[in-house]
């Protein structure tokens, strides 16, 4: 299939911490188109890091002296995406245990660029791995709740608009998940 030609107006930012293979399905999951990636970084002490930088991603390696959050790494990341690369239209965040569904950065890029009222669009979260634990299948199915359509609330895996995410301050770092 062709890639939207708006990919190259999507940015994306990682955020993990000692995530290892995770980190690596993530990473893999990214269409080669999407060059503009931004790998935040929390005190791991695994290979996550250079596995990053390795791909050619840019690091941010969080202060663990400050307590952390998923909202301070996400900013973190978004500001070194926006000064790395100003002119990108839309930011993909994803936390480093997460893979991409193939075809979402294309489906959310062309539904933002056709859509200028939407804000922020995000899909539906699924365990890889649902029948690995009970914990992962109680996930799966309270993921598997949430009402399809429009909505006033996001989470941390979802493509925003960079003007929006700007405008806004980023995530509100007070906030410990949920967020």
């Amino acid at each position: 299939s062709m890639a939207s030609p708006n990919l190259a107006r999507v940015g994306l930012v990682a955020i993990g911490r000692n995530e290892g293979e995770r980190l690596r399905r993530c990473f893999e999951s990214l269409p080669s188109e999407v060059t503009a990636v931004v790998y935040v970084d929390s005190g791991s002490t695994d290979a996550s890091v250079e596995l990053a930088r390795s791909r050619g991603y840019e690091v941010v390696a969080l202060d663990m002296s400050r307590p952390f959050t998923a909202a301070r790494a996400r900013n973190a990341g978004f500001e070194r995406l926006l000064q790395r690369w100003p002119e990108l239209s839309y930011v993909q965040f994803v936390d480093g245990d997460c893979a991409v569904a193939r075809g979402w950065l294309e489906f959310a890029s062309d539904v933002l660029e056709k859509e200028p009222s939407v804000a922020a669009i995000w899909g539906r979260r699924r365990e890889l791995h649902p029948e690995a634990s009970v914990y992962n299948r109680v996930c799966d199915v309270e993921w598997s709740q949430e009402p399809v359509g429009d909505t006033q609330v996001f989470g941390g895996d979802v493509m925003v608009r960079t003007q929006v995410v700007r405008t806004l301050g980023g995530y509100d770092g007070r906030i410990i998940a949920g967020e």
